[in-house]
């Protein structure tokens, strides 16, 4: 059962072929044999989830149910969940019982699906590799010497090894998109305010995107379905008509104009990939696509200005865990000053301090014009680029990673080597357009990444390519267990 897509286990349960208990039963079953390896989970479900596959069963009966209404999902560990343990991989939270529901969640359970439980990750998000978290590295099934890519890493792993149907990221600087590559899955971070953030532990508030990781594109088109919309709650979310991500998926790619930008196809990208991506680019070609050069100029500032943004944005985000309203608390205090810094100190990890360090420096009196300012100005003219580039073409592609899945503790002391693998997502992220992973082949035996982006909102657009291209090639069929 573990093999059939998405879509094929929805079909499977409206058809009464299984039951959702079953199917559930047989993921956790596989979690349980599978996971000690792995360490993609930081909290499994199995009585919430049995619980809620008898209620879907129920409407599957009934004839109420939802093409999710059944599914096994993981979610990862920064959306609240009401009454499950919420620890976004970190000592901090490692005690906090989320008293709420996030937007995301809460709508995957009204659509019916059902919860396995909360995939590990880089410690609040700050990571390229999921080496910070503090349960441990997750390892990439596909060979367990190496990182899944992160901070999404553990739901990546999870789909990949086949232990739940699908999952739910987040991408801050491409956080569902590289580890997605790294392990041969299909992930999409929408449009930014396309899916509430209410709920969602933040990391770096205008850069955040939830987004769905799955098999294919038809199946991220189905979470997708479930996930968008405006939701008031949210500051951030916007108010936009949702359309049905489905209905476009088999439309041809007959005129449709692919954009490679020169700047990511130069010096730093490993040959293996780059050759991977030449051979998707003939296969889109095939398919009736017209490639184009475009230029993305302001690129090669993305990284300095991504991580001044971000960082800052971490220093005053974070400033809440203090060791008083909840979380991690230091032992017999001396007084409120105590308290604060050693809650701090010892319930961070060294990532995330030095992110909160950064940043806030970077916010200082003193600084703030030459640091934060100048990046959003960066920010702007990176925006202003994309703009220009949708005027001529539809979509732009390029590698989701300039190197392939490398080894666990490799870069760990190289922070700077560590955030340059992230040069090829960042940019979305800051410009808040949209972009699908998909697998466009092997290098050295290991999955390769190929990335689509598109103008605000296009995200039918490029489910569309990317299930097109999935229709022509069988790469995201390979499994590694």
């Amino acid at each position: 059962m573990h093999e059939k897509t998405l879509a094929e286990l929805s079909a499977a349960l409206h058809s009464k072929a299984i039951s959702s208990v079953e199917l559930t039963e047989h993921y956790l079953a596989r979690i349980q044999q599978l996971d000690g390896a792995i360490n993609s989970f930081i909290t499994v479900t199995p009585e919430l989830a049995l619980e809620q596959a008898r209620a879907a069963d129920a409407r599957l009966a009934d004839g109420s149910a939802s093409p999710l209404t059944g599914i096994p999902l993981a979610h990862k560990d920064l959306f609240c969940t009401r009454g499950v343990r919420t620890s976004c991989g970190s000592k901090m939270l490692d005690n906090f019982v989320a008293p709420y529901e996030s937007t995301v969640t809460q709508r995957f359970i009204d659509a019916g699906a059902v919860t396995l439980g909360k995939t590990n990750m880089d410690e609040f998000a700050m990571g390229s590799s999921n080496e910070s978290s503090f349960y441990g590295p997750v390892r990439n099934p596909w060979n367990q010497e190496l990182i899944p890519g992160g901070s999404s890493g553990g739901s990546a792993a999870a789909v990949a090894a086949r232990l739940c149907a699908a999952a739910t990221g987040t991408d801050t600087g491409g956080s569902i998109r590289q580890p997605s590559g790294f392990t041969g899955l299909t992930g999409l971070k929408p449009t930014y305010g396309r899916v509430s953030r209410w709920g969602m532990i933040a990391y770096a508030s205008s850069l955040d995107q939830a987004g769905p990781m799955a098999r294919t594109a038809e199946d991220c088109a189905l979470l997708l379905q479930a996930m968008a919309g405006f939701d008031e709650r949210d500051s951030t979310s916007v108010e936009h008509p949702v359309p049905d991500y489905s209905a476009e998926l088999n439309q041809p790619l007959q005129g449709l104009r692919v954009g490679l930008p020169k700047e990511y196809f130069g010096e730093g990208l490993d040959a293996g990939i780059a050759n991977t991506i030449d051979q998707a680019v003939k296969q889109l070609q095939a398919l009736g696509a017209e490639i184009r050069e475009v230029s993305l100029p302001n690129a090669e500032l993305a990284i300095p200005a991504y991580y001044v943004i971000a960082s800052a944005e971490a220093s005053s985000n974070l400033s809440r865990f203090d060791g008083v309203r909840y979380g991690y608390r230091c032992e017999n205090p001396t007084d409120l000053m105590d308290l604060y810094l050693r809650s701090r100190e010892e319930g961070f990890g060294a990532e995330v301090k030095r992110r909160i360090m950064v940043g806030t420096y970077a916010l200082s009196a003193g600084y703030y014009d030459a640091y934060y300012l100048q990046a959003q100005k960066i920010r702007r003219l990176i925006k202003n680029d994309f703009l220009a580039a949708f005027e001529q073409v539809d979509v732009i592609l390029s590698p989701t990673s300039p190197i392939p899945a490398f080894r666990i503790g490799e870069k760990i002391d190289d922070p700077v080597s560590l955030y340059l693998t992230d040069i090829y997502t960042i940019t979305a992220n800051l410009a808040g357009v949209p972009g699908v992973a998909l697998p466009a082949g092997f290098a050295d035996d290991l999955p390769v990444g190929m990335q689509l982006l598109g103008p605000y909102f296009s995200e039918p657009r490029l489910l569309n390519v990317a299930h097109q291209y999935q229709q022509a090639t069988d790469w995201h069929t390979r499994a590694p267990l």
